[in-house]
């Protein structure tokens, strides 16, 4: 199933709503949240000496976790939080202005993946792709961006010296060990309070199209993840805590060793819930495939090489089952190839 374009009739102003909308209201089978399991995602702090361990263990069996002391000043996350509140409390009309092309990513929108799912999301976002300087200068803290690549890439590091993957393993690291990215996106969600939460959803199951998605979300509880053998577990926020989830990219690079983490967000009745998603990928000219110290006789490569405008395609037209359209077993006609971003980055 191919994403198609959103209407303009799908951004309605959630704040006035006093009733749910029945092209809101989700059914069990929609995938209406259920019962959630109590188990804690692991919290990691980054100045343990023994980080790159619990960034390991954490990435295979979890594929997320939750970081302290992560070095991004308190303030410089609760600016841009403000400022992107300041954002949404726009009135309809002028957020509208701003409104995201239907062949277009950057701008004001509902979540690209709702064209997947029977009902709409009890949300809106603004998605922010390139120059900061281009879209994002008056908004907010021009720190934000140098401060999460700088995490981002201590992060990668981390996780890809977890198995075993120097430097000079990769062929897209700078002289110094930075990891050159391609232009990073920023997506900013916003969750109104919901007449009727049991029967909404905020953002419907998925896994992102990147290598690691850093996101700072407020005191407000409503990510949810999914961990096989448990169900769908709750990350409950921690003040401070930025919360980092395996991508599809790294899925990839792995070999599949670290699996990218199904997720989603609900919504509730009283609190309005904000959130801030860092979405980190490879420059745009690299083609990812299973990194090959990974790979051997007993353990052979499992997907095809791949850029992340390629994958993006991919993930565009086959969704949630994108990794297994670009295995090595796949036919490679199920394979798209596009020399864009014109597809889903994350929900």
């Amino acid at each position: 199933m191919s994403l198609k374009p959103l209407d303009a009739f799908r951004h309605l102003d959630l704040n006035s709503v006093k009733e749910l909308p029945d092209s809101y209201a989700w059914s069990t089978a929609d995938g209406c949240p259920s019962s959630c399991s109590s188990e804690p995602v692991p919290v990691i702090n980054l100045e343990d000496l023994n980080a790159i361990k619990h960034v390991g263990h954490a990435c295979k069996t979890w594929g997320v976790f939750q970081l302290i002391n992560h070095g991004i000043p308190t303030d410089l996350l609760n600016n841009m939080e403000a400022s992107g509140r300041k954002l949404f409390s726009l009135p309809i009309q002028q957020k509208l202005k701003a409104a995201r092309s239907p062949d277009g990513l950057s701008g004001y929108g509902v979540a690209r993946i709702s064209s997947f799912f029977p009902k709409l999301m009890w949300s809106e976002g603004f998605t922010i792709i390139g120059s900061p300087h281009e879209h994002a200068e008056k908004l907010w803290p021009q720190d934000y961006k140098k401060e999460m690549n700088k995490l981002a890439n201590r992060l990668m590091w981390l996780i890809l010296g977890s198995l075993g993957i120097t430097r000079g393993d990769i062929n897209w690291a700078g002289p110094g060990g930075e990891l050159k990215e391609a232009s990073p996106a920023l997506q900013l969600n916003s969750y109104p309070a919901c007449p009727d939460p049991d029967r909404a959803m905020g953002l419907g199951a998925h896994t992102d199209s990147t290598l690691l998605t850093i996101l700072h979300q407020n005191n407000t509880s409503g990510l949810q993840v999914h961990r096989e053998g448990f169900g769908w577990i709750t990350v409950k926020p921690i003040a401070g805590a930025l919360v980092v989830n395996v991508g599809d990219l790294l899925h990839i690079l792995s070999n599949g060793l670290y699996t990218s983490v199904l997720h989603r967000a609900i919504v509730n009745q009283t609190q309005h819930r904000f959130s801030i998603a860092y979405l980190y990928g490879p420059p745009s000219n690299v083609r990812i495939s299973p990194l090959s110290k990974l790979t051997d006789n007993v353990h052979p490569p499992l997907y095809r090489s791949v850029t992340w405008s390629e994958y993006l395609g991919t993930k565009a037209k086959h969704f949630n089952k994108a990794l297994s359209f670009v295995r090595l077993c796949a036919p490679m006609n199920d394979f798209v190839d596009t020399n864009d971003h014109n597809s889903v980055l994350v929900g």
